[in-house]
């Protein structure tokens, strides 16, 4: 299991030295969920703040983009550090079109589904992308309920990717994810975990991230 911290847990105020804390922590992937206050009702940060925070960390940065055009943004978000650029299938975007534009700034695309949104959605772009993102909670805010509904849905992914040959794509789990969760996900056959307060918050987050490791 692949750990991403993500820093919609983090103090903003000292989001560097977040990253540095987690990075030194032992997570895999820094997670950075961009919201514009009208795909979903919240609003976190932009490209700048993360060309600002890239440097303090190696670690692959994978940016989530809860916006409505996620295509108007890609250079933005390429030339800002991205290593992974994740959006949503349900977003104003064209789908092919964004992902054939993050591809062609050397980033990994991935697609994003909402909890209602049914996993035969991403299937038509399987073979153009690097990650599937399911979002066990309804995206917008940090501190929600792991939604164990959701695992039949990673599970379908799961199959198809295999189904095809596609064991490369990495399958990827947001919201809610914890020590009493994570392991519904592991079962599930998520890949990455994308964990807020179970590591900003734990007392020792490197033992966290160790033990989130072993599932």
């Amino acid at each position: 299991m692949k750990i991403a911290p993500s820093l919609l847990s983090c103090d903003f105020s000292k989001m560097g030295e977040e990253i540095e804390r987690m990075d030194q922590a032992g997570a895999d992937w820094m997670h950075l969920d961009v919201m514009d206050g009208h795909f979903v009702p919240n609003i976190t940060f932009g490209a700048p703040i993360i060309k600002a925070v890239r440097k303090l960390s190696n670690r692959p940065f994978d940016v989530h983009l809860m916006i409505s055009e996620p295509l108007k943004y890609i250079d933005d978000f390429a030339d800002a550090g991205a290593d992974i650029i994740t959006f949503h299938v349900e977003c104003d975007s064209d789908i092919d079109s964004t992902i054939d534009k993050i591809k062609s700034r050397g980033v990994k695309p991935g697609l994003v589904l909402k909890p209602n949104t049914p996993a035969w959605t991403v299937f038509p772009y399987l073979e153009k992308l690097d990650v599937v993102l399911v979002m066990t909670v309804e995206p917008g805010f940090g501190g929600q309920s792991f939604m164990p509904n959701m695992m039949p849905k990673v599970k379908e992914i799961k199959r198809e990717c295999h189904r095809r040959g596609l064991d490369n794509i990495l399958i990827e789990a947001d919201g809610g994810i914890g020590r009493d969760t994570i392991e519904q996900a592991a079962d599930a056959g998520v890949d990455v975990c994308v964990a807020g307060t179970a590591v900003f918050r734990a007392a020792d987050p490197a033992k966290a991230i160790e033990l989130f490791k072993t599932f």
